[in-house]
């Protein structure tokens, strides 16, 4: 029987997803598969590129759990792409690989002033709040008045974690150098600009409602920006998911808080709609002063055309959520207006000439832009697998397949390579930072660190470098 031997980079939902389908598929060859990451720990964007404070959403860890805790996948963390292991090695020692790397990067926002100091990406600023180890363990939230520019959930992540208080974090996985972060967070305004009207955001109802249960945080919304044109209103009439949203929001017009009237918190959260961003503003000293935004209206087709009319609100920090962007990699090719590894249906295909080339395949993100969310990711490796599975006669001839060339490489590189076993030493780990404070975890941020304790060596103070 024909023996397929997978690599699959990536070792996120979109990666656990296709080695899961590949597995369960109706097939007539047997399936090796070894996933790659370049974290010690596994489930990537799920464990960081989602907010602390939504456990309910990080439940999908359970589903993924369940699949490698199967044992029929080998998992290879702390094992860089490009770096460790490169497009040849995997040609040597297996029949195909899959690139399911995501888009951790933010879009890039073309207006004037975006790079002054106190700009950042939302990607960076998410990174940071989950404990992702490669990102600096210090953010500044020296401002008073921050913007947030994007009406997706990703905006509202980050608006809900600028407004929100540390203290109701402690009952989440957040990191302590994260905690004592947000606790000392100068933070009192935060404001969220979107060019289109209420009807037409790409929020999610879960993720609206919780913005309005925030501890000593008030809503503030605009009478203005709820003057339906006709196309809003048939979004209202004929979606489920925009109405409960509109009932939000109307709930919220009740509050004192509305069009800044204030109820009394000490913080305030600002929606502003048909409000397009178009110029950040720095002082003498480079520093973000005010944001510069044209007020639109609706065209009656659920767009938006400018007015002309500008404001301007000071602040002293902006963060840009208008998007994920992916990363090129090494010997592979890559769109790099798209931020997407070119494919025909998963299968990758060269930029210039759209010719297949064998043995390589992407799925998620880095197959079709940062869209949809986690659970989308599992259609969508569905069709790669399928073209993987009837493309049998393009696999490549490894020169050595067997199951230990790949662990002998890496140990002959010197790589401190991560397995499921040191995944679970590292998972128990930090359920035991969090048990003393009753907290189901405390996230080790440090790499070194998950990766000693992941091999079974814990440092001389017994815990983490963060506490």
């Amino acid at each position: 029987m024909t023996k397929l031997r997978l690599a699959i980079i990536g070792a996120g939902p979109a990666g656990i997803y296709a080695a899961d389908i590949l597995l369960k598929a109706e097939r007539k060859f047997d399936v090796a598969i070894d996933l790659f990451d370049q974290l010690p720990a596994p489930y990537g964007l799920v464990r960081y590129g989602v907010a602390p404070d939504h456990p309910r959403i990080k439940g999908i860890i359970n589903a993924l759990r369940d699949v490698l805790d199967r044992g029929d996948i080998r998992v290879f963390g702390n094992v860089r792409f490009g770096e460790d292991i490169t497009l040849d090695d995997l040609k040597r020692h297996y029949n195909a690989v899959i690139f399911a790397t995501g888009a951790i990067k933010d879009a890039d926002l073309d207006i004037p002033g975006i790079n002054a100091l106190g700009s950042y990406g939302a990607a960076d600023f998410v990174s940071w709040y989950d404990g992702h180890p490669d990102f600096p363990r210090e953010w500044p939230l020296d401002g008073g008045s921050v913007a947030v520019i994007g009406n997706g959930n990703v905006a509202l992540d980050v608006a809900r974690l600028l407004a929100k208080h540390a203290d109701d974090l402690l009952v989440t996985e957040i990191p302590e150098n994260v905690y004592r972060g947000l606790a000392a967070s100068q933070v009192t305004d935060v404001h969220v600009f979107g060019r289109r009207g209420p009807a037409q955001v790409k929020f999610t109802p879960l993720e609206l409602r919780e913005l309005g249960e925030l501890r000593d945080v008030d809503m503030v919304v605009y009478d203005e920006d709820f003057d339906y044109d006709e196309a809003s209103r048939d979004a209202i009439a004929s979606n489920k998911q925009v109405m409960v949203m509109d009932r939000v929001f109307q709930s919220w017009r009740r509050r004192p808080s509305a069009n800044g009237a204030g109820g009394g918190a000490s913080r305030r959260l600002h929606l502003h709609f048909y409000a397009k961003p178009v110029e950040v503003k720095a002082d003498e000293n480079g520093r973000v002063s005010a944001i510069v935004y044209e007020r639109t209206q609706p065209d009656d087709q659920g767009g938006v055309i400018g007015t002309g009319e500008v404001r301007e609100i000071p602040i002293q920090q902006v963060y840009r959520a208008v998007g994920y962007f992916g990363s090129p990699l090494p010997g592979v090719p890559f769109d790099r207006k798209h931020g997407v590894i070119p494919n025909r249906e998963g299968q990758v295909v060269r930029r210039d000439s759209n010719e297949r080339v064998p043995g390589v395949y992407a799925t998620g993100w880095i197959k079709r832009g940062p869209v949809g969310l986690i659970g989308h990711t599992k259609s969508d490796a569905m069709e790669t697998i399928s073209h993987l599975i009837n493309d049998q006669g393009s696999w490549w001839s490894p020169v050595d397949p067997s199951p230990d060339a790949i662990v002998a490489l890496l140990a002959d590189r010197g790589i401190a390579w991560t397995d499921l076993d040191g995944w679970h030493r590292l998972d128990q780990h930090e359920i035991s930072l969090g048990e003393p404070q009753e907290r189901a975890r405390i996230k080790v941020v440090d790499r070194d660190e998950m990766v000693r304790v992941s091999m079974g060596h814990r440092s001389s103070a017994g815990g983490s470098g963060e506490r």
